[in-house]
């Protein structure tokens, strides 16, 4: 990375090594991260509330799985439908065929909006094992999952992808795997975002350590779907489709998270 005429020039290789086929990414590395960053805080929060780390290892697995199969199959399905609804087995396999053979892919394509509904239906099935209170588990997990955003952000500002539109301000960013025009470094505007939301959730919880419940998940879809719905304004369309509408699909995907994030703040709660 440098600077060059105020604005800065970014060309890393997204692969940090490569052994045979296999390649180490920065974005695995920050996925990686975001998921152990996360588990560290909520062991905190479980130990401080009486809960065992064995149903925080539980809860792991379920928010894993949940996060990428969600994430995956909302890439498909809101985005490349068209092309997924062809080659459905392409959703869940990391390859495709190409001239008669097999052509190794990898997962390319997430969406956190799909994410965000796996997460939710792998804390609602989670809870239905474990009997564990489904807003009760919710209230704690959404104060670490803006962090762990923010980590998959940075993976992309690595990777060179979901960027910005172009711009004249000095902070401009130039992603040569792209093209040579500076842009605005919507991964990074993404990511501060989600670390400001989570010093908010984190405060709020350590103020009381009990809230109303479901008001700390109405506080996390308002804040960070808000700043989604506007962030987007910032950034390149995804995919083509996305041109002729006036919010795109993330944006209108943000909706009804907000929406159902002002219910539960000011929804009146059961005595």
């Amino acid at each position: 990375m440098h600077a060059i005429l105020n604005v800065i020039h970014w060309n890393i290789d997204p692969i940090i090594f490569e052994i045979g086929s296999f390649g180490l990414r920065y974005y695995a590395l920050c996925f990686l991260a975001a998921f152990v960053v996360s588990y560290v805080l909520m062991l905190k929060i479980f130990k401080r509330e009486g809960k065992t780390q064995e149903l925080l290892d539980q809860l792991s697995i379920y928010i894993f799985l949940g996060t990428l199969i969600g994430a995956r199959l909302g890439h498909c399905l809101f985005y490349e439908f068209d092309y997924y609804s062809k080659h459905p087995l392409e959703m869940i396999l990391p390859f495709r065929m190409v001239d008669g053979s097999f052509q190794l892919t990898g997962f390319q394509g997430l969406a956190s909006h799909g994410g965000a509904i796996g997460i939710l239906i792998a804390l609602w099935l989670f809870s239905q094992k474990t009997k564990t209170d489904f807003m009760w588990i919710t209230d704690r997990l959404i104060i670490v999952v803006p962090l762990a955003g923010a980590f998959v952000r940075l993976g992309n500002f690595f990777n060179s992808e979901i960027i910005g539109l172009p711009t004249s301000m000095p902070w401009g960013v130039v992603f040569e795997k792209v093209d040579m025009v500076a842009r605005h470094p919507a991964q990074l505007y993404e990511a501060i975002a989600y670390i400001v939301i989570f010093i908010i959730l984190w405060a709020m919880y350590q103020k009381n350590a009990k809230p109303k419940a479901g008001y700390l998940f109405g506080i996390f879809l308002v804040l960070l779907f808000g700043a989604r719905f506007v962030l987007e304004f910032y950034k390149e369309n995804q995919e083509a489709f996305e041109d002729t509408m006036k919010f795109n699909m993330g944006q209108l995907l943000s909706i009804p998270f907000m929406i159902g994030g002002l219910y539960l703040i000011f929804r009146k709660q059961k005595v």
